[in-house]
């Protein structure tokens, strides 16, 4: 079906205004229709609540019973979903989240324009959510190195896992290595029980579980053990060259300037190098020593480096994270 569904993808919906404010959305496809509506309506309730309008099925349609603003909102919404069903062949709670942001419902940004942005990974198809996340995913593929800084559930590690993934399986690099400083407060990785795989493990869970997404279980550990897949804390990385290499230092906002610095010298040839963070959440006992802020003011004038700001309208996990991380923003501005 999803060939067949791509190719065919503007005759997939249709789209009837009646004169008291009612939008019906009429699908030519049952099996589309049942992906957006989700177990038991789940995806219209939800996008009912984030939108605030009335949405209900009727046969093979969707009705939208608002004013013109909200019917065009709930309209792109069900345009987006529709294709991400028809690319993923799934849609998650996440997905609705995204379907009403403001850049999918701009006029001035057609669908069609972000197909260049889609990562295509052998379990799903990545797609950016936003105008900063199309940004980052751009610098991702053309930038040799990358430092992005902003709020936990942006997209950061994640967008980066997936693109470094791409590269490798199209053979254009030989090697990803995922870091990020193992103990939030210095590395002293000692007073951990086991061996130093079972020590440094848990600090590098988040890594593991942004390939997980994105390959199968057994295809990844394949890759761990054949050393085309790197998964190191900080420390392990000095003295090294990084050749044919996408290494990605996650949490740099735990990382001193000297250690970012470090980081950021070991790239060789055919390389990149990205570093993520989150400056509102710095473990360090001195928080100055934090070297993230420090990279992006030293750096930011270089054209072989980009620089990314995210902020919480960024966020895409769930409209709660956006408005705790706005609220904790606007405290520190008071």
């Amino acid at each position: 079906m999803k060939n067949i569904a791509e190719k065919n993808f503007k005759s997939a919906l249709k789209f009837v205004y009646s004169e008291n404010d009612t939008l019906s959305i009429i699908f030519q496809n049952n099996e589309i229709l049942l992906g957006v509506v989700g177990e038991f309506n789940n995806n219209i309730k939800q996008l009912e609540e984030i939108t605030n309008t009335n949405i209900y099925t009727r046969g093979n349609s969707i009705l939208v019973k608002s004013n013109e603003k909200k019917n065009e909102l709930v309209k792109n919404a069900i345009k987006f979903l529709s294709e991400q069903f028809i690319i993923n062949g799934t849609i998650e709670k996440k997905d609705v989240i995204s379907s009403v942001n403001k850049f999918m419902i701009d006029e001035k940004n057609k669908q069609n324009k972000n197909i260049e942005y889609i990562i295509k990974t052998p379990k799903k198809s990545v797609i950016p959510r936003s105008e900063k996340q199309k940004k980052y995913v751009r610098a991702l593929k053309e930038s040799e190195i990358i430092i992005s800084a902003g709020p936990a559930g942006t997209g950061k590690t994640f967008l980066a896992v997936a693109v470094a993934l791409t590269m490798l399986l199209e053979k254009k690099i030989e090697r990803i290595i995922l870091s990020r400083p193992a103990v939030e407060a210095g590395e002293r990785l000692g007073f951990l029980p086991g061996d130093m795989r079972e020590k440094v493990d848990p600090y590098l869970r988040p890594l593991y579980d942004s390939l997980y997404d994105l390959l199968d279980f057994e295809k990844i550990q394949k890759k761990i053990e054949v050393g085309d897949i790197e998964i190191a804390p900080l420390a392990f990385m000095r003295g090294r060259t990084l050749k044919n290499s996408f290494a990605i230092l996650d949490e740099a906002q735990n990382a001193t300037d000297t250690q970012i610095k470090m980081f950021l010298t070991r790239i060789g040839e055919n390389s990149k190098i990205v570093i993520n963070g989150d400056p509102s959440q710095i473990d360090l006992p001195n928080k100055n020593l934090s070297g993230l802020n420090r990279s992006k003011k030293l750096l930011g004038h270089l054209k072989e480096i980009s620089v990314i700001d995210f902020d919480h309208t960024d966020v895409v996990r769930h409209p709660l994270v956006s408005k705790i991380v706005k609220a904790y923003s606007d405290q520190k501005t008071e």
